[in-house]
């Protein structure tokens, strides 16, 4: 290999995240793994662009869209001319490689039993055209899906964080590498270079199970914990954080689709510097599809859609719709472990109502309550 064709390191890159990479070689599958803010994102793209310079295409998958976006961008400032390298969603790739009739199941989902058997009966048929397969959130996928993989593709790199798990058809590590076979190898990747100690201490309060990760020696804010008197009250203090940050990007995270486009008619009149932008999935293309999630601004996002992003600043914006779940659950744990691991400086926890919603509780030292 030249160094005509070796693609230039991020300048993020730390020494332990050249050490994972330089541990990954360009044969077989491997399972890199994680906590939040270790830069699996950047690694897997790093790790994409490394494999397309064998010749053969390369796709860097996710489950989300709104993340294929995300990754997009970082792809463009690491690819190398001349290399077949793009970002995809596991949907669009598996309609690409096996048609639009591909067989799903009565939950809508793909049946990978029936993709596995049509993998297997065209293997070795276009061995030029098999391409590498990177996945990032891995966890997000069922090992049906790591079965299909492991005959559809040359090799399967796949980074994640099973304590990141919040779909229902997801996977644990173990259930990875078993699905990808015995020779799988494993790589770890410590160090957390996104959150601030404080935001990275109360996320540990909802982390459930895993080993414990390292706790980031920057310093910064007390997250908050605040109520609000009603949605127009939210969309004041989003609006006044962003005045307050015109630099920022701020992440507003909801769990209800309804305060979601309440809150950006309420933003669109606020006389922001920056347009708001709205993800939803449901949109087939256009400004509620294709977001910049590079530049300063507000953006509403449903929690389905934010693991693998972060924001200088994230709003939790409706805590209190999961005030009747069972606060020790495991899936709702997990859930707030990945909103609160999206921030990178200030963190609020908003909820409205006449009672602080239960996983709220017993806070006190690592967040200010107003």
């Amino acid at each position: 290999m030249t160094t005509a064709n070796t693609p230039v390191l991020h300048p993020d890159l730390t020494p332990a995240q050249r050490d994972c990479l330089d541990a990954l070689p360009l044969t077989g599958s491997r399972v890199v793994s994680g906590p939040p803010g270790s830069g699996k994102s950047l690694l897997a793209a790093h790790r994409a662009v490394h494999l397309a310079l064998t010749g053969r295409p390369t796709l860097l998958l996710s489950r989300s869209n709104l993340l294929r976006q995300l990754l997009n961008g970082m792809l463009q400032g690491l690819t190398v001319p001349g290399t077949p390298v793009e970002a995809a969603t596991v949907h669009g790739w598996v309609l690409r490689h096996f048609g639009y009739g591909a067989p799903r199941t009565q939950d809508g989902w793909f049946d990978w039993a029936a993709l596995t058997q049509q993998a297997a009966a065209a293997l070795g048929e276009n061995e030029a055209a098999t391409p590498h397969l990177v996945v990032d959130e891995g966890q997000d996928l069922s090992p049906g899906f790591y079965r299909m993989a492991r005959l559809a593709a040359a090799t399967v790199t796949v980074f994640a964080d099973e304590c990141q798990r919040l779909t229902e058809t997801n996977s644990t590590l173990t259930e990875i590498t078993d699905a990808l076979g015995r020779s799988t190898g494993r790589v770890e990747i410590a160090g957390n270079h996104r959150n601030s100690r404080e935001i990275a201490s109360l996320a540990e309060y909802f982390r459930t199970g895993g080993t414990r990760p390292d706790i980031p020696f920057r310093s910064g804010t007390l997250p908050v914990v605040r109520h609000y008197s009603g949605t127009t009250d939210l969309a004041d203090d989003i609006a006044g954080l962003a005045a307050r940050h015109p630099r920022d990007r701020i992440g507003v995270i909801v769990n209800s689709l309804r305060t979601a486009a309440d809150l950006m008619r309420r933003l669109e009149r606020a006389g922001l510097a920056h347009e708001p932008q709205l993800y939803s999935s449901a949109a087939s293309s256009g400004r509620y599809r294709d977001l910049d999630l590079a530049r300063p601004g507000v953006v509403v996002v449903h929690r389905a859609s934010a693991k693998g992003l972060d924001f200088d600043t994230v709003v939790i914006a409706d805590a209190e719709s999961d005030s009747a779940t069972d606060p020790t659950a495991a899936i709702l744990r997990m859930a707030y472990y990945v909103m609160i691991t999206r921030a990178r400086q200030r963190l609020v926890l908003g909820w409205q109502g006449s009672r602080l919603p239960r996983h709220l509780e017993g806070l006190h030292g690592w967040v200010h309550m107003r």
